[in-house]
């Protein structure tokens, strides 16, 4: 029989060594990096990838000075003490039968710290502080930096390293005017500006030797002004590749453009037609990278002779054995990456350990372990959201005998609101996921059954967790019952249709769904990637320095009004890393957002508000009301009364601020707890 991934599956000989497969997992800074204990958690995160069948680990970045740190009191790379912590990961990989190299990340103007550098002092609009610029002293000493980082690396047991030379860190820096006004050996011309990552590849190979792996992270689309043409992309390619580079990996966008890339509304290896077009120019191996979550993606990619391997980065964060089940015709049960970036991006943002709204065990291998039962219950779990399905495949996992009770037709709670919001269609493989895996398990699954208390004393029960979610709240507002007015809850499944004039009541994450679902406009002939580029203004030609143009807007079909009490910028709760985006779809798309608002009733006449204590009317057809939700508990305060064990989980126990990171996290940790 043949196997559906041979491309994928098969090896990569670099000469001086094989890898095993074309996955190379991307890197990502976890936070792990910076705990007291974070060499032996990295090494059990790692080493789980490995198990699971990555060809090729890179770590998250390390500078290779001080100055190079993201911020102040970060453990730099620069002595043999911390080559030594060290040592711990790459003998875990290597137990696995892994690979692993180091990535050596300065962040030049990207330091959030009074001691950064770059190549001229030009602030980042991302970073609070100017650079100081750097002389030649400076840059001879931290090219020379790299290089004995390097040879720790290899010291301490790494396979190879990576030099990160793009997203607008400190070699891209170099090499773009934006950051770049030098008029020296190291600025200017493209061969000055190409200078500085050349060298610094130049000496990290010739300080550990040919039988190393050097991977260089190079950007080939900046998306941001005074980027780089992709002539002189092609030019820097091949100048790292001659100065020893043994793998191109292909990083796209600066931190600070303004362009998603990896966030879900970001269709399927978009970017991989750049990888295909930077592969025919140099005769070294080249990664493609940027939402490939998929084997059947990865597949096609290999397969077409557009890239030599490809970077699974935060799909490794969701499920540490996406190799195996790929390798095992078992893609069904692989637990994919719905881009979110709720608590991966958006936690190394803000300063918090990485983990992953699927997988909560990512990043906590040493502390959250799903381990065998010793005395196995009869659990019964009510609500088959995400706290409710984490919970049940959780305990079914570990050996319990679970029974989920499903008042609805389908699992998922309000996954299924959400997966029909154009943009986050990726939201349908969790629940693909969790059906495939619940079967797997055998939990007893019971849709269409609204648990009773009488039900749950019959089946003698000796869990009982209450994940019934949560019930939109209704506001106290006169006009509530208009004939105008419809629930978020009926206009996304479709049971109510919304007229050309819509206000949306709340303006938090379920606001700004409504909005995007109601503005969104799309031919069914439309390629998706075609229509992204579009939309954002990319050229994927390159051929304009960082590779922007003009977006092309669509009116939307219908005027909206999102509106929130609160008197701040509206959306200003949203996701770190997402919410910007957010915000820009609906201000192209003319969303009229107003905060501060007072909302006094609803008639024939439309939406009566006060805003800055003056009245108005919003003379709309349709008013949907998204202000929030109340736990659904009911069930919980009756089994309490009944004298039965009952634990609530998730949005039934606290509403506020639901998400399904928590939900999911919390119903993991109750059934790790049992």
């Amino acid at each position: 029989m043949t196997h559906p991934y041979p491309h994928l599956l098969s090896p990569l000989d670099l000469g001086f060594c094989t890898l095993p497969n074309r996955v190379l997992m991307g890197s990502m800074h976890t936070g792990l990096e910076d705990l007291p204990d974070g060499p032996h958690r990295m090494a059990a995160f790692y080493a789980e990838r490995a198990a699971g069948g990555v060809g090729l680990i890179v770590t998250g970045g390390v500078s290779p000075n001080a100055e190079g740190n993201m911020w102040a009191g970060m453990r730099e790379f620069s002595s043999e003490e911390e080559a030594w912590r060290h040592r711990v990961i790459p003998e875990a990989v290597h137990a696995a039968d892994g690979y692993v190299a180091l990535q050596l990340l300065h962040a030049g103007r990207y330091a959030h710290h009074r001691f950064g550098v770059a190549p001229s002092a030009v602030k980042s609009p991302i970073s609070s502080a100017v650079p100081r610029e750097m002389t030649q002293d400076d840059i001879e000493r931290t090219l020379d930096d790299y290089a004995r980082a390097a040879q720790l690396a290899r010291a301490a047991g790494y396979d190879g390293v990576e030099v990160m030379g793009s997203e607008g860190y400190l070699i891209n820096q170099f090499f773009a005017t934006r950051a770049n006004r030098r008029d020296d050996a190291w600025g200017g011309s493209l061969k000055n500006r190409m200078r500085f990552a050349i060298e610094a590849v130049r000496r990290v190979r010739a300080a550990t030797g040919p039988d190393f792996i050097l991977i260089y992270r190079i950007s080939l689309l900046d998306l941001v002004e005074g980027g780089n043409t992709w002539d002189e992309v092609v030019c820097l390619a091949k100048g790292v590749a001659d100065a020893g580079a043994s793998i191109l990996n292909c990083g796209v966008g600066w931190h600070e453009a303004r362009v998603p890339t990896i966030a879900t509304m970001v269709p399927r290896a978009a970017f991989a037609g750049l990888t295909a077009r930077i592969r025919r120019e140099v005769g070294i191996p080249v990664v493609a990278s940027n939402r490939i979550n998929h084997p059947d993606v990865a597949e096609r990619l290999l397969g077409d002779g557009e890239a030599d391997m490809v970077s699974l980065a935060r799909p490794l964060l969701a499920d540490s054995h996406f190799v195996v089940k790929a390798a095992q015709n078992r893609a069904d049960e692989i637990n994919t990456c719905i881009a979110c970036n709720q608590a991966c991006l958006d936690h190394a943002f803000g300063g918090r350990l990485t983990t992953c709204l699927v997988n909560p065990r990512a990043c906590r291998e040493t502390e959250w372990t799903v381990t065998a039962t010793p005395s196995r219950k009869h659990l019964a779990v009510v609500g088959g959201g995400p706290a409710g399905l984490a919970c049940a495949l959780t305990a079914a996992e570990r050996g319990h005998r679970v029974t989920l009770y499903e008042a609805g037709t389908d699992i998922g709670g309000q996954f299924n609101y959400a997966r029909r919001i154009p943009g986050k269609e990726e939201f349908n493989e969790t629940l693909r996921y969790f059906r495939t895996r619940l079967h797997a398990a055998g939990v007893q699954v019971r849709l269409n059954t609204r648990a009773t208390c009488d039900d749950l004393s019959e089946g003698s029960y000796d869990v009982i967790a209450v994940a019934t979610g949560v019930t939109p709240r209704v506001p106290d507002l006169p006009g509530i019952d208009h004939p105008k007015v419809a629930s978020y809850i009926d206009v996304i499944e479709g049971r109510r249709h919304c007229g050309a004039r819509v206000a949306i009541i709340g303006a938090g994450g379920i606001g700004f769904d409504v909005a995007e679902f109601l503005t969104h406009c799309e031919q069914e002939e439309d390629d998706p990637v075609e229509r992204f580029f579009a939309e954002w203004g990319i050229d994927p030609s390159v051929s304009v320095p960082g590779g922007l143009k003009a977006p092309v807007t669509h009116a939307a079909s219908r005027e909206v009004w999102l509106l929130q009490r609160k008197d701040e910028r509206v959306g200003a709760q949203l996701a770190k890393t997402t919410g910007w985006i957010r915000r820009t779809i609906l201000q192209e798309r003319l969303v009229k957002m107003l905060a501060g608002v007072e909302y006094e009733r609803i008639d024939d006449a439309g939406l009566h508000i006060r805003v800055d204590g003056k009245p108005r009317v919003l003379e709309v057809d349709t008013v949907v009301i998204c202000a929030g939700q109340e736990p659904a508990s009911g069930l919980h305060a009756e089994l309490k009364r009944a004298g039965l064990p009952g634990d609530l989980i998730g949005g039934a126990r606290v509403a506020a601020e639901l998400d399904a990171l928590r939900a999911i996290e919390e119903g993991t940790r109750f059934a790790l707890s049992l």
